[in-house]
């Protein structure tokens, strides 16, 4: 598991964000970030509720969402975002992570 960036949701507007349709939210490209953060907009309608709505999370990049989300409560069932396969679970402790399966090596 190798730290990827952390999410941290805003209601503001950002310069280059980047619409995910899965999930009804606007993005910032973590990645273009010098400290990779994301934030993220959700649009009214957005079908994610819970802490994943309401709550930071820290992403990790992992070789097997299967394998590394073993023990965890699934908050959002992985899905195709694009960039990765993500899925966003709560740790055991109420923390919310971000599951990354890059299908090719992105930097």
């Amino acid at each position: 598991m190798e730290f990827d960036h952390l999410g941290i949701i805003t209601t503001e507007k950002r310069e280059g964000e980047i619409y995910v349709p899965a999930t009804k939210v606007w993005v910032t490209d973590f990645r273009t970030h010098p400290y990779h953060i994301e934030w993220l907009r959700y649009e009214p309608d957005t079908p994610v509720t819970g802490p994943v709505r309401n709550l930071p999370h820290v992403a990790f990049r992992v070789d097997s969402i299967r394998e590394a989300s073993k023990g965890l409560k699934v908050l959002l069932e992985p899905f195709d975002a694009g960039l990765a396969f993500v899925g966003f679970f709560e740790t055991p402790d109420g923390g919310v992570v971000e599951l990354m399966e890059y299908q090719r090596e992105e930097k």
